[in-house]
């Protein structure tokens, strides 16, 4: 079982190579639960070539029900992270109904692996109500690693979802399990079958309140460091 990190900079990417972090998923916007990263932070973060670049592929904040405009602007992200030299693309298509929209899954799929990337279904899957049906859906479109945080709004408290899925999956599908891992729980997802943990790591360090600008992050490498001495 590996760390993936989570993360929104270069400088998180120069801290992940320095640690031997061996995956990385780049966002921006992690505030909203992470939307596709600007090209030259792709471009700056694919050329730290010892650390596995997957880049999430998510238009916009909110629901993950997507129009045939935004779909084609998803194609042309994951068209962009292979040419910049991505390892992975990472995203989640619903219907109304908070099902796998199939026939948006296959297209992106396909484009995916026809640019040989590997491909992540995030967490739009914990909001599916039938997990096991859609588990079965996203090994039949050739999706090969699923986070989860087994429905619940943290890992720890989806561990039997999270149990029950990896035996169903049988190998045929990573599982990673992601949200609200650290040192103090990240034990308990130790040898149940999961390739790997997913988390964030940063601090607010400054927020720019007069002009509603947003807040400033700095990488937070201690709780870093803590989850890596414990999967070590």
């Amino acid at each position: 079982m590996i760390l993936e990190w989570s993360i929104e900079s270069i400088e998180e990417m120069e801290y992940a190579s320095q640690l031997g972090i061996k995956r990385v998923e780049l966002c921006s916007s992690l505030e909203y639960g992470g939307l596709t990263p600007a090209y030259g932070v792709i471009k700056k973060c694919a050329q730290i070539k010892e650390v596995e670049l997957h880049v999430m592929i998510r238009p916009r904040p909110g629901d993950f029900e997507y129009s045939e405009k935004e779909i084609e602007i998803m194609c042309s992200d994951i068209q962009n992270a292979a040419d910049l030299g991505a390892k992975g693309v990472v995203f989640g298509v619903l219907d109304q109904q908070f099902n796998i929209q199939k026939e948006q899954l296959k297209r992106l799929t396909e484009l995916s692996s026809s640019l040989g990337l590997e491909i992540t279904f995030h967490r739009a899957f914990d909001f599916i109500s039938s997990p096991f049906e859609a588990l079965e859906e996203l090994i039949e479109a050739g999706v090969h690693r699923l986070l989860t945080s087994g429905q619940q709004s943290k890992a720890i408290d989806g561990l039997p979802l999270i149990k029950k899925l990896i035996a169903k999956a049988n190998g045929r599908i990573e599982i990673m399990a992601g949200a609200g891992i650290n040192a103090i729980n990240a034990q308990h997802f130790q040898g149940i079958g999961l390739s790997a943990i997913h988390c964030t790591a940063r601090r607010k360090v400054a927020q720019m309140d007069n002009f509603y600008m947003g807040s400033v992050y700095a990488p937070y490498v201690e709780k870093i460091k803590s989850i890596l001495a414990i999967l070590n």
